[in-house]
């Protein structure tokens, strides 16, 4: 029989991998899409590719949630199992629904609507992740946080800060397209200079977010405390 906990962390590489690779090609499918020597047609395939790309990294990132709690479950590391698992899992399938639904109508005035309730999402979920992170860090639980175990609450932490960073980073896609409906009326200077420095702050948080993402792998290979 193969074990439960090795097909969750064989899945969970899995969404690391494309959370990290993906946001890596978004990255370098940006400076073409702020090219103003390429034609406009020429831009938005680019922001096509970008988005395709994204999409991989965005269910990457959600997967990460249940398969750490399912995981820790089974470790010992936190205690919500059985009904909350099933719960947490149900959650995960609507909130990836929503996302894919956000991604095939990214062009549309719903696709903008199904991004910001896919943000909103998160604005309830950062601040319970980092809560019951720090919280257990501090020794008040509920997950465990002695020595030797840290590492899961500390991952947990940091899995809500790049939450954080993927926030910032959604919120300047779903201005791109909103951008590009713009410049499709033809040029506009001011909306170019808003591109332009948009995406300046879209790598910043990228580099952010590269060095975060090593980290939780680290923690989570290495378990140093």
């Amino acid at each position: 029989m193969i074990e439960e906990v090795l097909v969750l962390r064989w899945v969970h590489i899995i969404a690391m991998v494309y959370w990290l690779g993906g946001e890596w090609g978004v990255f370098q499918s940006s400076y073409n899409i702020i090219n103003r020597n390429l034609s406009l047609e020429e831009r938005k395939r680019h922001m096509e590719t970008a988005y395709r790309i994204d999409i991989l990294a965005r269910t990457g990132i959600i997967m990460l949630l249940p398969l750490g709690l399912h995981m820790g479950n089974i470790y010992g590391l936190q205690p919500y199992g059985d009904g909350y698992l099933t719960a947490m899992w149900v959650f995960v399938a609507g909130w990836l629904g929503l996302c894919w639904g956000a991604f095939f109508t990214r062009e549309t005035d719903l696709g903008i609507r199904l991004t910001k309730l896919d943000e909103a999402i998160r604005y309830v979920l950062i601040p319970t992740i980092f809560v019951l992170g720090i919280s257990s860090l501090l020794g008040n639980g509920p997950f465990e946080a002695s020595e030797g175990s840290r590492w899961y609450a500390t991952k947990f932490t940091l899995y809500g800060f790049t939450l954080c960073i993927g926030l910032g980073l959604r919120w300047i896609m779903r201005l791109w397209t909103m951008r590009f409906r713009a410049l499709a009326a033809g040029p506009d200077p001011v909306q170019e200079a808003a591109l332009e420095r948009e995406i300046v702050i879209g790598r910043c948080l990228a580099y952010v977010y590269w060095i975060t993402i090593s980290g939780i792998c680290f923690l989570g290979t290495v378990k140093p405390f």
